[in-house]
């Protein structure tokens, strides 16, 4: 257990280091102006962007000496009206008395068709599909797939909202392995500080339809936006404590990191 927390004290140690020493050494040189704030944390802008984001899950529902460590490589490319966004996550899952088991999850992707509502507002809609690439039983065992919504309201300079609403179902692979049916609502705000700075929540609330297991955490951290020649860096921490759950294995407790990139 003393290992585990400090290997975690060790992970989030680097984290902040690299990300501080990436605002300090960038700080100044380059003005970001209110569209290109706006943009960095707009899961529907019509840039490319790869992310590299992780979950450090250390505490778990029924599972005292358990903890997860999920690192998402995440990218998005427009094409017209229509962003595609490809996830593939890595996991680190962590007993008190195994070895830790590494491997893949289940690669996720979606296909956004988007709407302008009106000036800085979009919503947009369209399919999402997971294929079951999850090493050591790290996946659901299961091709699934479903449909995504998703909105951004930016019309407010200083705060922007939104939400992306995910359902998902099982239709083959795995028979040894249950069905899934899963519902994944995320409501995230950003409140813009000034200077790239930034406020937000963006906790993903999970509800499975199948066997009634639920969490639904609430998140507040904090961000820093920079542009260095044509990319723009997005760099943020944000604690994120469940207030209601209901299953084993569920997060109670959990920290969200990221280094976006869009180019």
């Amino acid at each position: 257990m003393l290992q585990q927390l400090f290997n975690r004290i060790m992970i989030m140690s680097v984290i902040f280091f690299c990300m501080s020493q990436v605002v300090f050494a960038q700080e100044g040189k380059q003005e970001v102006d209110e569209e290109t704030l706006k943009k960095a944390n707009d899961p529907m802008a019509d840039v490319k962007a790869f992310n590299v984001q992780s979950y450090l899950v250390s505490k778990l529902y029924g599972l005292p000496d358990n903890s997860v460590t999920q690192t998402l490589a995440r990218y998005s490319q427009p094409l017209g009206k229509v962003l595609l966004r490809v996830t593939m996550p890595f996991i680190v899952s962590s007993e008190a008395t195994k070895a830790p088991t590494t491997g893949f999850g289940d690669l996720s992707l979606f296909a956004i068709y988007s709407f302008p509502v009106s000036a800085g507002n979009k919503i947009g809609i369209g399919p999402n599909l997971t294929f079951p690439t999850g090493s050591h039983n790290l996946g659901a065992g299961k091709w699934q797939a479903g449909l995504s919504f998703l909105a951004f309201m930016a019309s407010n300079k200083q705060i922007q909202w939104g939400t992306l609403l995910q359902w998902q179902t099982s239709f083959a692979g795995d028979d040894d392995r249950p069905d899934v049916s899963l519902l994944t609502p995320q409501v995230f705000g950003i409140w813009q500080l000034g200077g790239g700075w930034n406020l937000r929540s963006t906790g993903i609330w999970s509800f499975n339809l199948h066997t009634g297991d639920y969490s639904v955490p609430i998140g507040l951290g904090a961000g820093k936006v920079m542009k260095v020649g044509k990319l723009v860096f997005n760099l943020f921490a944000e604690p994120q404590f469940t207030v209601f759950a209901e299953g084993v294995g569920q997060p109670k407790y959990q920290t969200f990191v990221g280094f976006n990139t869009q180019f």
